[in-house]
């Protein structure tokens, strides 16, 4: 070995061990994700058992974001219980997260609640614009941007145009929410669609979870089909609902995600909501690398699918009109 070879071999060896520990020291992005009702334990894992949360996971992993390697995600849920907000956030907070990506409109007052510097990506927000949420779709300002869950007031209208095509004959609609969401921007742009086409809309108040005084009040009012309001409480329980529905013979119009229908729910005309989390990864990664959230447009969803489902059709002894079963992106037989 001459001089210079001996030199070189030096010098590989000093850098060798710096190398190795920039390798080590590689930056870990600390992301929280908080949803609003459904329970934590369906987060966990790389392989979720909440289907919105795995689309989320996914996309972040296709992304170069590795749990364990350069990505810290904190899982948490409200499970409905709005009271948990504050503390779920201070957790997140204490834990000096880069980002909270927040699910369904009590996660995201949570978050707004919590902090005004740290970026909030919302995802599946209805009328974040009346909640306060942010100034406007196309300028959010301040920490908060994302994906809103619907176009506004004339998606409610839409489905329930969908609801009366499907079934000429149904005249009188129960509203499935609380009184809050009877009484919030979509449920009253949600009436007065229901007048717009001849139709009566009924409140059928559920409680946390239970369809009991709802269904009930179904019956009494002599509803002909449901439509559901846009809490998540519906997808959270939507086997309940769907089976509520069918054993009571009320034809149903699921306004969240076609999950109701999966479930057993008559049919559907809403937005993607896996879509609407992949999309909230893209987000994060754009935060992550250094875009303000107040420079980032709130997006609108822009492909609704109609799903119907005739096996429930059939055992509810009704006949789904042929127009819509041709207009309808999926047929489950």
């Amino acid at each position: 070995m001459n001089r210079r070879e001996a030199v070189f071999g030096l010098l590989a060896l000093v850098a060798a061990p710096k190398i190795a520990g920039a390798q080590q020291t590689r930056k870990t992005h600390h992301v929280g994700l908080v949803i609003s009702t459904s329970a934590v334990a369906t987060m966990a894992g790389t392989e979720p058992a909440h289907p919105f949360v795995r689309a989320f996971v996914h996309e972040m992993r296709d992304r170069g974001y590795l749990e364990g390697q350069n990505l810290d995600l904190q899982r948490h849920s409200l499970e409905g219980k709005i009271q948990l907000g504050p503390e779920i956030m201070a957790e997140l907070l204490g834990r000096k997260v880069d980002v909270i990506v927040a699910a369904g409109n009590p996660a995201i007052a949570a978050a707004k609640q919590a902090t005004a510097s740290i970026p909030i990506i919302m995802i599946n927000a209805v009328a974040p614009v009346g909640a306060g949420f942010v100034a406007s779709l196309a300028r959010p300002g301040g920490n908060i941007t994302g994906v809103t869950f619907d176009t506004g007031p004339d998606l409610v209208a839409k489905q329930l145009q969908l609801l009366q095509q499907a079934l000429p004959r149904v005249r009188r609609v129960a509203y499935l929410g609380t009184k809050e969401d009877w009484a919030s921007e979509r449920g009253q742009s949600a009436q007065a669609a229901a007048r717009a086409l001849g139709l009566t809309l009924i409140l059928a108040e559920h409680g946390l979870g239970d369809y009991t005084d709802a269904f009930t009040a179904i019956q009494r009012e002599h509803a002909d089909a449901l439509i559901t309001s846009t809490t998540p409480f519906h997808f959270t329980h939507r086997s309940r609902l769907a089976d509520a529905a069918l054993k009571k013979k009320v034809p149903s119009m699921g306004t969240w995600s076609r999950d109701l229908v999966d479930a057993g729910g008559l049919m559907s005309y809403a937005a993607d909501g896996r879509d609407n989390f992949r999309r909230a990864a893209v987000y994060v990664d754009k935060i992550l690398k250094g875009v303000k959230p107040g420079d980032l447009p709130v997006e609108q969803p822009v492909k609704f699918e109609l799903v119907v489902n005739l096996k429930t059709a059939r055992a509810l002894g009704i006949t789904i009109s042929k127009s819509i079963l041709l207009f309808a992106d999926e047929v489950i037989q």
